[in-house]
């Protein structure tokens, strides 16, 4: 009775929290509940950023469901990376049952059916908003590093955008950012190496091949107009609770490469338009990366360290992001150090490569005077699981084993007439989903090559020493045509590369940022 009493006491001091927080679940000793030992999550340390682990069939959906709606209650955005597809039920009421009702007899509470306020975003063809961004607002920096350029190649890519926003030649879609590549090593050879040094028909080459590659991974769904505006995720629906955005990606977890270029250009457009916040009392926004490996399982080590820095830089602006994985070794080293909460589900002992990765994942993990970390992991059951977090001042909590509360959504899939029905009502379709093919770098180059042949066909012997009006060489023309003052106009709204493009960071700093 003793053990128990200062267990309860231990958990109790650990899991208080002035500020405010919400229940994850209540703490067990050697497998049974220990009524009132309460373990609350406080929303202050939340963009400290979360690991939730655990071999599949343990829960890890259900505690990353659970979470998300204690955050939406507390007024707080969530964001949502649906790999699998389960996560849409968050809309829709969950339904009772005796399993339920016995849970919350142990863990005390009442269980409150209930649906939560969701926008369902797509990088696909799959129903729901269209995120998409224009390849010059995703930047010189990102790009080659998606593509995995060497140095030469970045520079050439860096110099293709500086002559293209010099010439007013919107850079949207995939297909402009190939035509400006096959000019720069035809047509337009000669002409850019006057102003912009040498060109290599070699790296030109190269690299119009590494974007055909992306291409392949679908990843000209993902690049064009109209651009998505991160201020959409941020909001608050009528009833006072945070908006739930679930991006449905079930249809990309074959392309690793295009999913990499979606989170870090995410990520570091939320770092260049959030402003500098210190230290709040609850985060903006928290994001969620389901089969977080796929981010860095063909990860190069140049893209790795951009997502390191922002995890590291991001928090400062009030942004959390959870990694959910099945083992945390699937997250690299200098990733894993960031994360200030973790929550970890039973993990499965088949092999001795197995028992290995089991002792180096109790070792993430806070001693315990209570619990043999390595042995419990093998041993907790399904939607339960060992807990620690960041208190206000963060210092580690107690490390707990936890049978965690249910979600109180449906956990299922909504069906297709609700999803449609959903979607039927969302402002942000209307806004983003009519594709839109503006007058861009493409089509202004095609035109003027064209008319640059025509006139050389119609006075083949025009040839003088001096210049004439109607010797214009094909840079002039693009400058003093209309459709490069219409393209003026559009560039205008294109991102001031700044300090992050030295960082690797694209973005935009105004308020109604786009997604770039």
């Amino acid at each position: 009775m003793a053990n128990k009493d200062a267990f309860l006491q231990t958990i109790n001091n650990g899991y208080a929290f002035k500020g405010e927080f919400f229940k994850l679940g209540c703490a067990m000793l050697d497998g049974e509940v220990i009524t009132g030992a309460d373990v609350n999550l406080p929303l202050k340390t939340f963009n400290r950023h979360g690991l939730i682990a655990g071999a599949t069939g343990t829960g890890k959906t259900k505690t990353l469901q659970v979470i998300a709606e204690g955050l939406s209650e507390a007024s707080i955005p969530v964001l949502l990376m649906d790999i699998k597809g389960d996560l849409s039920g968050i809309a829709a009421p969950g339904t009772d049952t005796p399993k339920i009702e016995e849970r919350y007899k142990l863990i005390g509470g009442k269980y409150s059916p209930t649906g939560f306020p969701v926008e369902l975003l797509s990088l696909s063809h799959e129903k729901g908003v269209r995120l998409r961004a224009t390849v010059s607002e995703f930047g010189p920096v990102l790009l080659s590093k998606i593509l995995e350029l060497n140095d030469t190649q970045a520079g050439l890519v860096a110099m293709l955008f500086k002559y293209c926003d010099d010439q007013q030649l919107p850079l949207l879609d995939l297909k402009d950012f190939k035509k400006v590549l096959q000019f720069a090593g035809n047509e337009g050879k000669a002409e850019l190496e006057k102003d912009y040094g040498k060109i290599s028909t070699t790296s030109t080459g190269t690299i119009l091949r590494k974007v055909i590659e992306l291409e392949q991974q679908g990843a000209e769904i993902f690049f064009g107009e109209k651009s998505f505006e991160v201020d959409d995720l941020m909001h608050i629906g009528d009833d006072g609770r945070g908006v739930i955005s679930i991006v449905r990606v079930t249809d990309i977890q074959d392309r690793p490469k295009l999913f990499s270029t979606f989170m870090l250009s995410l990520l570091a457009e939320l770092y260049a338009t959030l402003p500098e916040e210190g230290d709040l009392d609850k985060p903006k926004l928290v994001m969620f990366i389901d089969e977080a490996h796929l981010i860095f399982q063909e990860a190069s080590d140049a893209l790795l360290k951009q997502i390191e820095t922002i995890i590291k830089l991001i928090r400062s602006k009030g942004v959390g992001i959870f990694f959910c994985t099945q083992n945390p070794m699937d997250v690299p080293a200098s990733i894993l150090g960031q994360l200030g909460m973790k929550v970890q589900h039973a993990l499965r002992a088949f092999t001795a490569a197995d028992r290995k990765a089991i002792k180096q994942t109790a070792e993430n993990y806070p001693l315990s005077d209570y619990y043999k970390t390595d042995e419990l992991l093998t041993q907790i059951g399904i939607g339960e699981a060992l807990v620690t977090c960041l208190n206000e001042k963060g210092i580690p909590t107690p490390l707990a084993a936890t049978m965690l509360t249910t979600p109180r959504s449906r956990m299922d899939i909504l069906s297709d007439i609700e999803l449609d029905a959903l979607v039927a009502k969302s402002k942000l379709v209307k806004k983003y989903n009519e594709t839109i093919d503006s007058e861009s770098a493409y089509e202004m180059l095609n035109a003027k090559l064209e008319e640059a042949a025509a006139k050389t066909a119609a006075a083949p012997a025009a040839k003088q020493t001096g210049k004439t009006k109607e010797e214009k060489g094909i840079l002039e023309t693009i400058l003093t045509s209309s459709a490069a003052k219409q393209a003026g106009r559009t560039a205008t709204n294109i991102i001031t590369r700044s300090i992050l493009g030295a960082l690797g960071l694209g973005g935009k700093s105004s308020k109604k940022s786009s997604w770039f």
